[in-house]
């Protein structure tokens, strides 16, 4: 055996070695090998898509312009805070819309000026005079956020379904401030939208326990009726209180009801000041969420803890009371609880949301599709049986009119299939129906470049040239039209890829790989039986 003959033979068979290897662990023979086997060779095959698999497909669309409110909020709390830090009287700060109204002594206005400018560098003075300032939030950081908070969002969920532990998830923008998300066999859509979706922002609250309507507060009320209890009293509350609520659940009844409490509005302390939260069992097997603060954290909650002894501190998540515990003392060391009436997985989802942060903006959904995992095994069904029969259709057809070398384009076709599959499964792709299709497609341009091929050595046989010499013609001459029409494919694969989303990009990447591939099993693996033919024994005549 010629050199040559010998390296190509031994490329195409490590090549289909390394293709058999990735690919065993997506087919059934994979569970009756031995244990050793994953260790030493791959154990993750070609995963598979929503659509194949079943799962959930959410478009969610993030409310950037609510971003910037709360921005601005932030901003009015923490001005607050800053200016009774720097024990200054008679001041208010109270915020309408996206402006800031800041009053304070005229004496001190050298003073608030100092602060504004070292600590609130991104509000700018619309107007003031006489202890008055209107402020509003700076127009390039209002653009900022505008750009930034579908990019952070995008993160955040992120973090929160790589907590969930949701295997090979899609995650990415889609246009200005949409998410796109894919999470293939998810058995739970409601917990997961739950988890998702919610904004996740913690704060830390006073209780007004002083207020002379509290004596008209019921003890409790059944859900639904939360509306109807904010109207009653929303006039007699006071402009720096709220009525917020705590979802309770009696265990031995079953009972769910909710709990009324008057809230300051001013927030104490924000939940972006956390660096850990974990689910813990209490004394009673009542599992409660402990997190942990940041040093800056520690600090204001050593501060507000020990400025509030005997007051009732009200720990609020999107505007729901989780629980109101009473400071008994100042609180060192930067660890706090959250306690509730919740269930084991409810305590572990709520840790997963304050690890992973929170939101900066709401986000609205647009479309929640769930595919059940019955539907993606008829999909995959259906998928292959119209790849078998249209691979059928074409052996038979290539047999029947080429004979032996319609033999060695089938030959060809199938290493194509298991090369393709194999280096799916190698770069760990995410095989859909569309990328079924792919396959299918690259099956019929792998045919089509044998045709050509063979057409080309039956032209040069009838012209009366010799085996070798027609074979050798038959490439030479069909290369550029293979070449051509397969390359101008692969550009249309490469900017399908590059400007499509979801199954679009997963048709693009099973014919582009089908499309390389195919170049080489067309042009190097029928080639190389031939000349292995040929230099064993000279052929006289060939089956074509």
């Amino acid at each position: 055996m010629k050199k040559g003959i010998k390296g190509r033979l031994i490329t195409i068979a490590v090549f289909l070695f390394i293709a058999i290897m990735f690919l065993l662990p997506s087919t059934p023979i994979y569970s009756i090998l031995p244990d050793w086997w994953g260790k030493v060779f791959p154990d993750k095959g070609v995963s598979l898509g929503l659509d194949l698999r079943g799962g959930m497909h959410l478009v969610l669309e993030v409310e950037v312009e609510k971003a910037v409110d709360n921005s601005i909020e932030r901003s009015a709390t923490s001005l607050e805070t800053a200016l009774k830090e720097k024990e200054l009287d008679n001041f208010t700060v109270t915020r309408e819309g996206r402006l800031i109204h800041l009053t304070f002594p005229a004496d001190q206005t050298e003073t608030v000026r100092t602060i504004l400018d070292e600590d609130f560098v991104n509000l700018v003075t619309q107007e003031e005079g006489g202890g008055k300032k209107v402020l509003t939030l700076r127009e390039s950081e209002k653009n900022r956020i505008l750009t930034t908070s579908t990019l952070q969002a995008l993160e955040t969920i992120r973090n929160r379904v790589d907590e969930f532990g949701v295997a090979e998830p899609l995650i990415q923008k889609q246009g200005e401030n949409q998410i796109l998300i894919q999470l293939p066999g998810i058995d739970d859509p409601d917990r997961a939208m739950e988890l998702i979706g919610k904004t996740a922002i913690l704060e830390f609250k006073l209780l007004d326990e002083t207020h002379a309507i509290l004596n008209e507060f019921p003890g409790r009320i059944e859900p639904g009726m939360e509306t109807e209890l904010i109207n009653n009293f929303k006039d007699r509350i006071g402009e720096g209180n709220e009525i917020l609520f705590q979802r309770t659940n009696n265990e031995e009844t079953g009972e769910n009801y909710k709990i009324p409490f008057l809230v300051k509005k001013g927030t104490v302390m924000a939940g972006d000041l956390l660096t850990d939260a974990r689910v813990s069992i209490g004394e009673f097997n009542d599992p409660y969420v402990s997190i942990t603060f940041n040093g800056e954290g520690a600090r204001l909650f050593e501060k507000v803890t020990g400025e509030n002894v005997n007051r009732r501190l009200a720990i609020v998540l999107d505007d729901n009371v989780y629980s109101a515990p009473n400071i008994n003392e100042k609180i060192s060391g930067g660890r706090a609880q959250i306690s509730g009436s919740f269930t084991h997985q409810e305590a572990s989802d709520l840790a997963i949301i304050l690890r992973a942060g929170s939101l900066p903006a709401p986000v609205k959904v647009l479309q929640n599709v769930t595919v059940g995992p019955s539907l993606g095994s008829d999909s995959i069904r259906k998928g292959w049986m119209a790849g078998f029969i249209s691979a059928s259709m074409v052996v038979g057809f290539m047999i029947m009119y080429y004979r032996l070398s319609g033999l060695l384009a089938v030959m060809a076709m199938t290493i194509n299939v298991i090369l393709l599959v194999g280096a799916l499964a190698t770069l760990n792709a995410t095989l859909t129906l569309p990328g079924i299709a792919g396959i299918i497609l690259s099956i019929g341009m792998a045919v089509d470049a044998n045709v050509l091929i063979l057409e080309r050595i039956r032209e040069e046989l009838r012209a009366g040239r010799p085996v070798r010499l027609a074979i050798d013609a038959g490439y030479e001459k069909a290369f550029t039209s293979i070449f051509d029409s397969n390359v101008t494919t692969l550009i249309t694969a490469i900017a399908l890829f590059m400007f499509g989303t979801g199954p679009v990009r997963g048709f693009a990447v099973t014919l582009g790989l089908g499309i390389t591939i195919n170049l080489f099993t067309a042009l190097v693996a029928t080639k190389v039986v031939y000349d292995y033919l040929n230099g064993r024994k000279r052929l006289e005549t060939l089956s074509v």
